[in-house]
């Protein structure tokens, strides 16, 4: 089950960002979660929202450059060594993650990992194949986002 990630580029000045959520916010569109990341010139903000498709509308109408891109969400453990865990289970397996970020679970002992694979659906094949690691639609990700706040 792969989700919708819009990637937001920007020039790597103040402001940007601020512009960015401005937007959103003044359109009623809520983040699920989301990550940045940057270098001198430019920055790339990552989005996970239950709006995408106005979201892009959004940020397209404010002269912003979105790409939308597939990522897999996957519930793992909150734990010491969950993390390692799962990107052990990758690596034994030869599969490239291209970046991840990740949120906890609300009242849980689990996190929700969001990555982005080289190869999407090879990488929810061998999480089909381990019960520690459960993938997670839409829905779920959403529905995790709300309990935790």
């Amino acid at each position: 089950m792969k989700i919708k990630q819009l990637s937001v580029f920007l020039e790597n000045r103040p402001g940007q960002m601020s512009s960015v959520f401005g937007a959103l916010g003044d359109a009623g569109i809520n983040i699920v979660t989301m990550s940045t990341a940057d270098t001198e010139q430019f920055g790339i903000v990552r989005i996970i929202t239950q709006d995408w498709e106005k979201a892009t509308g959004v940020l397209e109408g404010e002269q912003f450059v979105v790409n939308l891109t597939e990522v897999v969400a996957i519930h793992v453990p909150h734990k010491p060594g969950g993390l390692g865990d799962i990107l052990a289970l990758f690596q034994r397996e030869n599969v490239n993650i291209e970046y991840m970020y990740a949120f906890p679970c609300a009242h849980t002992t689990e996190a929700v990992l969001i990555a982005r694979f080289a190869d999407p659906d090879g990488a929810l094949e061998i999480l089909k194949g381990d019960e520690r690691f459960t993938a997670l639609d839409e829905a779920d990700v959403y529905k995790e986002k709300s309990a935790a706040g």
